[in-house]
């Protein structure tokens, strides 16, 4: 198609409608003149080579190897160097979404091994070929739980991460769907099983909980599915994947949905960004999961090969049938993180999780001892994830640590006035007896 410009009399003839002379009086009718600028000051243009050298300046100015104490969903976990190795082939990182299968059997494959791996992983039987991140994962278990239950009512812990509850929030906002928050036990940190058994009832469509969860506190998740089964309510749980190589899987405490956020698994922290959702379903769920499945079958020739088996999604269906509005899936985030668990196997799952405890439990400790530093939960089980309040300044503290090249715990203001004295530390295999001794040591010297 040929590209038409707009003609000056088109122009002048839409300003007319709109009832303006000029595009000036256009901006300045939207846009107030305090918030203008009057004049933008450009430099001249300079070559290649000399924007080469500004913007190596501006890198030089990232603290790329500092020691990383912040976690709250996403982790600073070792990335073997397999993962970028594989995930960076061309036939990988130029893939587009396999709609033809027999153009797509590498990119099928990989999905499929991705899926089996996070069936493994979680002890379920279904899983889809990933999501956009922890928190539409979570959304999504919630609508699922609505659609297949035909309930209209869906109880969140308040321990449940703050963003992924502001997505779910954001989903079910038009669905005429309620929210029941239950409460958590101060001295433990935990689900309070007594107000979930109060709030919860035969209408109840799903109980979600996560564990480790917000506050990195391990939760009894056998009794929470028990309650949710007796109300006659599905049973989602939000997890940490790495906590797996040692927690009893979702499968096992009879969860009916599994889902969480897959940046541990072989992913970099990227700002924040960049990762993918997980979700595994038990069987009698996986024709209401969203997204896409792959399958194994052969062919009339009895060769092996993958196919997109489900696809649930407004593109392939009656748009009020569809499942789902979601439209992808991260494949490869979803391959490093299947690179990375087979490289880990099950026992090197295992061992990172144990480091993981080993480590965050050294640093908890010291702390501990530190003058002015109280554990928020005294009686709270955690995983690698836990939370101090304190009577220092917590502005101070973060400017002292930072001056020494590290990235300090994270404050808990953002979750309400509760929390506003309160840091919550994450330690995993990465942080080593060095970082954590100078940690605890700038803190304790803060004053």
């Amino acid at each position: 198609m040929n590209y038409i410009p707009v003609s000056k009399q088109d122009k002048q003839r839409m300003l007319e409608i709109v009832g303006v002379k000029t595009e000036e009086e256009l901006i300045s009718k939207q846009i107030p003149e305090k918030v203008r600028a009057s004049k933008i000051n450009l430099s001249d243009g300079v070559s290649e080579l000399k924007v080469l050298e500004l913007f190596k300046q501006y890198g030089s100015k990232n603290k790329s190897s500092a020691a990383c104490f912040r976690g709250a969903g996403i982790y600073d976990h070792f990335v073997p160097a397999a993962v970028d190795e594989i995930t960076g082939r061309s036939d990988f990182w130029t893939a587009y979404t396999p709609y033809q299968a027999e153009a797509s059997q590498g990119t099928l494959q990989a999905i499929f091994e991705y899926q089996s791996m996070i069936c493994e992983l979680t002890g379920l039987d279904t899983s889809n070929a990933s999501m956009y991140d922890g928190a539409t994962a979570a959304a999504e278990a919630a609508l699922l739980a609505v659609r297949t239950s035909k309930k209209n009512k869906i109880a969140v812990a308040q321990t449940l991460n703050p963003q992924y509850l502001e997505v779910i929030e954001t989903y079910l906002k038009k669905q005429n769907v309620k929210i029941i928050k239950i409460e958590s036990d101060e001295k433990t940190g935990a689900v309070n099983i007594s107000d979930l058994q109060n709030k919860t009832d035969v209408d109840t469509a799903c109980v979600m909980i996560q564990s480790p969860n917000f506050f990195g506190v391990i939760e009894d998740m056998q009794a929470l599915s028990d309650i949710a089964k007796s109300k006659n309510a599905l049973f989602a749980a939000v997890v940490n994947p790495v906590s797996l190589g040692l927690l009893k899987t979702p499968g096992e405490y009879g969860a009916d949905i599994a889902v969480g956020e897959g940046q541990p698994l072989g992913n970099k922290m990227h700002f924040g960004g960049s990762t993918f959702g997980f979700m595994a379903v038990k069987k009698s769920l996986e024709w209401k999961m969203p997204g896409r499945v792959v399958g194994k079958t052969t062919d009339k020739n009895g060769r092996t090969g993958f196919v997109l088996t489900l696809q649930s999604r407004e593109q392939h269906i009656r748009r009020e049938k569809a499942t789902s509005n979601i439209c992808t899936n991260s494949a490869l985030n979803a391959l490093a993180a299947c690179v990375y668990t087979a490289v880990l196997g099950k026992s090197g799952l295992k061992e990172l999780a144990e480091t993981n405890i080993s480590k965050a439990r050294y640093a908890f400790n010291k702390i501990k001892n530190i003058e002015g530093f109280t554990p928020l939960f005294e009686n709270g089980i955690f995983f690698n994830e836990f939370v101090f309040k304190t009577t220092k300044n917590i502005k101070k503290i973060e400017k002292e640590l930072l001056k020494n090249n590290i990235i300090g715990p994270l404050s808990l203001a953002f979750c309400g006035k509760k929390y506003k004295d309160c840091l919550m530390f994450a330690v995993t295999e990465k942080r080593t007896k060095n970082e954590i001794d100078a940690l605890t040591g700038i803190i304790a010297n803060v004053k």
